[in-house]
């Protein structure tokens, strides 16, 4: 009985640590997404803008299909 206890001393409080580790780690990554947003059409028209290429949709539309193919 006493060796269970320990072990459920050792247990329950990673458990818990690994709950609270993971909310706050949600909250975290959250508040960096919201801050830093994944790239959009307007970023990849923009870069492309000022390589000094006037892209036209279907480029765009190539260019959102590789990098999402790579997330």
């Amino acid at each position: 009985m006493e060796l269970f206890l320990d072990i459920l001393a050792i247990v329950v409080p990673l458990l818990i640590g690994a709950v609270i580790g993971f909310f706050i780690a949600r909250k975290y990554m959250m508040k960096y997404l919201k801050k830093n947003p994944p790239i959009n059409e307007e970023m990849i028209k923009a870069l492309m803008m000022q390589m000094g290429r006037k892209p036209s949709q279907k480029q765009i539309n190539q260019m959102m299909k590789s990098m999402e193919k790579y997330n």
